[in-house]
């Protein structure tokens, strides 16, 4: 008996569709390219429920004429490949000719389309790949898709689809690199009846980097323009101060289309070398324009893979034109100090007299003058409290419309504030460290059991402890104190307003993780708004934290809640204290105080603290007799 069965063509067109349409996003992504080959510049997406139930998608192009209609909806039916040779030099978005085949095999799909010149338009209707209508209908010039309960004959398909707002996400990242991949169409974007995107075709590429992420990230761009070996660099890279602490803000294009490529983002990170900080990278969008013959694009279903006959034409375009971009936009910011303007005195008016009266001597002439009993609170004077013993006093009297200034009393030359930034402690008293934020427990001198010796490379403290030296890592250590205080405080994080609100851009799917989160980030001590398109307001953060990166601090919580989507909550938590504690503690090379070292070792001693968050170790120990004998004065 035969095992080989040919398969009913229903079932094969089903297995072909899920090649190309794994979700809604790849419906969207298939028309909007059909669109744009179709050569319209105008493009209105519309989706409901994540675009599981709903979708419709409207261009201004060309059209589809009658004939070719019913056509269109079968497998490898294209008007964009006619020969063999076609495939060498592929010019158009789309070119296989499954894309309508395998949308109708798994949904209800409705078409409405007219060409230039046609009296008439078409409506077709088409079930799970089975015509059911086609008559006349009144339309504009153009094509409109109305795509329904999609994998509604494939439920199998149906159960792997994620929550509505993910999948609305996933739709949202292709209209945002629709937009930026051809800024001279207008790109429309409807969501749940809330338009979300709309860009304005202008054909300048800032325009549409604003529309998609606005003020703030188009703010720290800088222009790039460059051509090499037949490859044409156009668009903008970031400033390095406006580095992100991940890859997901680096968008590439060739020829108009999105693509990864390992090629462009090693030449980009490599041309930033030595400008950013460890463990940032440079956002961008960049354009490529390059020989249709040099790419092939036809390398994996999803065309976002491609790859090039040689590669370091376009690696040595990116790095070169980066390189150039960053030498003549990354000009570092002037300092400017405004001319204070001279004083203006009003002349007294006629009427009042001014007397100018030395205060009268004291009996004895060896006894100090004598101070009023009122006057002005003690002030600080550049950082530093004047005693009210020195501080120069006027004395006014109005009764007889007479102004008498009293003599200022003269302040002892030996005698003036103290220049010292850290004020001498009072005996008895512990001392509250200014940058580790930390308070030793007091123990008499007789029974300290340590003593510190020193630090070295201002990263490791040096203690002494009987016949043995202690190594400590101090941030490892000030690391594992702030996370203990963290998880002390059971999701309940102490938080400090901002003066101001800080706007953060993400990716949308960054995005989207980040607002399926907020109770998770405020038990961490961040209360994060929605600012919309893909935009996060910071208004606090946890109290150790400080305003220092908070941009930064949140894009990294952002990649990772989007990244560990298995996570349970309690490890998720846990993350975040991990990231908060780390960004909060002292740093390795910060120069710190032999009295903050002196506090440090205090608590870590009394709160037995063995390793910080990552599991790395804050001490380790060198015995006298290891030391004595790598200097040979023991066998």
């Amino acid at each position: 008996m035969s095992k080989i069965n040919v398969l009913d063509k229903h079932i094969a067109e089903l297995i072909a569709a899920g090649e190309v349409v794994e979700r809604p996003a790849s419906v969207i992504k298939e028309l909007v390219e059909n669109s744009i080959d179709a050569g319209a510049t105008a493009i209105t997406v519309e989706i409901k429920n994540g675009g599981i139930t709903y979708m419709r998608v409207t261009d201004n192009g060309s059209g589809i004429a009658r004939d070719d209609v019913a056509a269109a909806f079968l497998r490898h039916a294209t008007s964009k490949v006619h020969s063999q040779d076609d495939l060498e030099s592929i010019s158009t978005l789309g070119f296989r000719g499954e894309a309508l085949a395998s949308i109708a095999a798994v949904a209800r799909v409705e078409l409405l389309t007219a060409t230039q010149g046609e009296l008439a338009g078409t409506r077709y209707e088409i079930d799970g790949g089975v015509e059911q209508d086609c008559e006349d209908a009144g339309c504009a010039q153009g094509t409109t898709f109305v795509v329904r309960d999609l994998f509604y004959n494939t439920p199998a398909r149906m159960k792997f689809l994620k929550k509505d707002v993910v999948e609305a996400n996933a739709i949202a990242a292709v209209m945002d690199r629709l937009a930026l991949s051809h800024p001279e169409i207008s790109v429309r974007f409807i969501r749940d009846s809330r338009e979300t995107l709309n860009s304005p075709g202008d054909g300048k590429l800032k325009s549409a980097v604003y529309a998609v992420f606005g003020k703030e990230f188009t703010a720290g761009l800088i222009p790039t323009e460059y051509e090499w070996n037949g490859v044409k660099l156009w668009g903008f890279i970031s400033k390095p101060s406006a580095a992100r602490p991940n890859r997901s803000m680096q968008h590439f294009f060739i020829n108009g289309r999105y693509i990864k490529s390992r090629t462009a983002m090693v030449a980009l990170e490599e041309a930033f070398k030595g400008s950013l900080m460890v463990g940032k990278v440079p956002a961008c969008v960049l354009h490529m324009g390059i020989s249709f013959q040099a790419v092939d694009v036809n390398v994996h279903p999803s065309k976002i893979e491609v790859r090039f006959i040689n590669e370091k034409p376009v690696f040595d375009a990116v790095y070169h034109g980066v390189k150039t971009a960053l030498h003549s936009g990354d000009v570092p910011s002037v300092m400017a100090f405004q001319k204070p303007e001279p004083p203006v005195f009003e002349q007294p008016k006629a009427s009042v007299q001014i007397q100018f009266t030395a205060p009268a001597k004291p009996a004895d002439s060896q006894s100090p003058p004598v101070i009023p009993a009122v006057r002005p609170a003690a002030a600080p004077v550049h950082g530093f409290a004047v005693s009210d013993a020195h501080r120069p006093t006027f004395h006014t009297n109005f009764s007889a419309a007479n102004i008498e200034f009293t003599e200022p009393v003269p302040v002892p030359e030996d005698d003036h504030p103290s220049a010292s930034v850290m004020p001498e402690p009072v005996a008895g008293e512990p001392v509250q460290s200014a940058v580790l934020g930390v308070t030793p427990i007091e123990t008499p001198a007789s029974e300290e059991a340590e003593k510190l010796v020193g630090e070295a490379f201002n990263t490791y403290m040096i203690l002494e402890r009987g016949n043995e030296l202690i190594f400590i890592d101090k941030h490892a250590a000030h690391e594992r104190m702030l996370y203990e205080k963290l998880r002390a405080q059971e999701g309940q994080a102490d938080q400090q307003m901002l003066l101001e609100p800080v706007a953060v851009t993400l990716e949308k799917n960054e995005y989207a993780a980040v607002m399926n989160s907020l109770d998770l980030c405020a038990a961490a001590g961040f209360e994060i708004d929605d600012f919309g398109s893909g935009t996060v307001l910071v208004r606090s953060v946890p109290l150790i934290l400080g305003d220092d990166d908070v941009a930064g601090t949140v894009m990294e919580i952002a990649g990772y809640l989007q990244s560990a989507k298995n996570d349970i909550t309690t490890e998720k938590l846990d993350w975040l204290y991990h990231n908060v504690a780390c960004r909060a503690a002292v740093k390795a090379g910060d120069v710190s105080s032999p009295m903050e070292l002196s506090a440090l070792a205090k608590r870590i001693e009394n709160e037995d603290i063995r390793y910080c968050p990552h599991g790395r170790p804050v001490s380790i120990v060198m015995k006298k007799k290891d030391l004595e004998r790598q200097f040979g004065r023991i066998q």
